[in-house]
């Protein structure tokens, strides 16, 4: 059994509905979800002229391999009505494969661990909340160390946790 990290967020729409849809769509598709975090409001990282993001972090046991588990997200993100025009645009819903077990890989499809995750703190924080001690494989340092050390000034506030979604 694998054990892979997520990170899901979306920007549009019924944003709690879609991050809960997700998350159903990933127990009843990719495998158990072991974890969730609260959810996490942040504003937009990158394009910025766009409305607020709600993020949550995963984790889950899959009996996928990796690059098997990457396409059932991207198939899942397009049953909930994502549509993939601009980098860094808004969106229904994403998913982020952020690390999976130990692994380290550089495919063409496939980065492991996700090569920005340290840079944001809408990732570190939710994903702080759930794996603090989590060792990143490359930087050998644990996810609560990668969020103390984070430059990125976006804050994300942690939501009343009935707001959570989880599964």
């Amino acid at each position: 059994m694998n054990t892979a990290i997520l990170l899901i967020g979306g920007n549009l729409g019924d944003r709690t509905g879609n991050l809960r849809k997700a998350v159903q769509l990933i127990a009843e598709t990719a495998g158990e979800v072991v974890k969730t975090s609260a959810l996490y409001q942040t504003a937009p990282w990158g394009a910025v002229d766009q409305p607020d993001y709600l993020n949550q972090g995963l984790e889950i046991r899959t009996e996928m391999d990796a690059l098997t588990l990457l396409h059932t997200l991207l198939e899942i993100e397009r049953k909930i009505g994502r549509i993939r025009q601009e980098k860094w645009g808004s969106r229904v819903i994403d998913i982020d494969l952020i690390f999976f077990n130990d692994s380290i890989l550089a495919l063409p499809d496939l980065k492991l661990p996700h090569p920005r995750m340290h840079l944001r703190q809408f990732v570190l924080v939710p994903l702080q909340e759930i794996i603090p001690d989590y060792v990143h494989p490359v930087f050998q340092q644990t996810v609560s160390e990668l969020a103390a050390s984070c430059q990125d000034t976006l804050p994300a506030i942690r939501l009343n946790t009935q707001d959570q979604c989880d599964f």
